[in-house]
């Protein structure tokens, strides 16, 4: 019987990140890649766009099977995302409430309405959220805190992350010794994203600091 070893290609680097995951995967196959997506969801420094790529090249080189990289990647994303899920329903809505409240430029009214935006389209949000960079592993928070169902955001995490690791893993699996691609240019998304969100939050700071100026206006007439 033949080992391969994915340490021992010459395009995989021994260090940093790379170098952790590659020793994971190495040494224990598929549960070693699905212990780093779930790390990733909980520590969202460690990029799934190097883990998910990573693995699928190492299914490439028969370190796993396919089937095997996508079941444990899957699972591991979704046990990341439960325990994000018990975090914020352990921190509940009157805590979450109560430091709301302490913000600068937020009113009370403001979570309300996410509250009831959430109530409305929580399925999609869950569903989609895991195929967006950044807000991966955030958006598992919220759900805990609404005590979204369970069953169904287990359900929904699990096949929106199935969905967001089979594209990785295979880009990855074909790509083979140049699965690093799929890292640059899934970074320019997350870059592009994060940079959309940073705009939604500055706009939204001016538009209050206009109204809380437009407000003090008026009382002062």
């Amino acid at each position: 019987m033949t080992i391969v070893h994915l340490a021992a290609q010459p395009a995989e680097p021994s260090d940093g990140i790379t170098g952790w995951v590659t020793d994971l995967i190495d040494t224990i196959g598929g549960p070693g890649a699905g212990l780093a997506i779930a790390l990733e969801n909980l520590f969202p420094p460690i990029p799934s766009e190097v883990i998910l790529p990573l693995t699928g090249f190492a299914a490439g080189q028969g370190v796993l099977s396919l089937p095997s990289a996508l079941f444990w990647t899957t699972l591991g994303a979704t046990v990341g995302a439960v325990v994000l899920y018990w975090i914020g329903m352990l921190v509940g809505r009157e805590r979450v409430h109560a430091i709301w409240a302490k913000l600068p430029l937020v009113k009370p009214s403001d979570l309300v309405r996410t509250e009831e935006w959430f109530a409305r389209h929580g399925t999609k949000a869950i569903f989609l959220g895991r195929m967006l960079p950044v807000f991966r592993s955030l958006i598992s928070v919220p759900a805990g805190v609404e005590r979204m169902r369970l069953p169904t955001f287990v359900a929904l995490t699990a096949l929106g992350s199935l969905m967001w690791n089979s594209v990785l893993i295979m880009a990855g699996y074909w790509l083979g010794d140049q699965w690093e691609l799929v890292e640059a240019y899934v970074g320019v998304l997350s870059k592009v994203v994060l940079g959309l969100a940073v705009v939604g939050v500055a706009l939204f700071v001016v538009v209050r600091l206009r109204s809380r100026g437009t407000a003090g206006r008026h009382r002062s007439m």
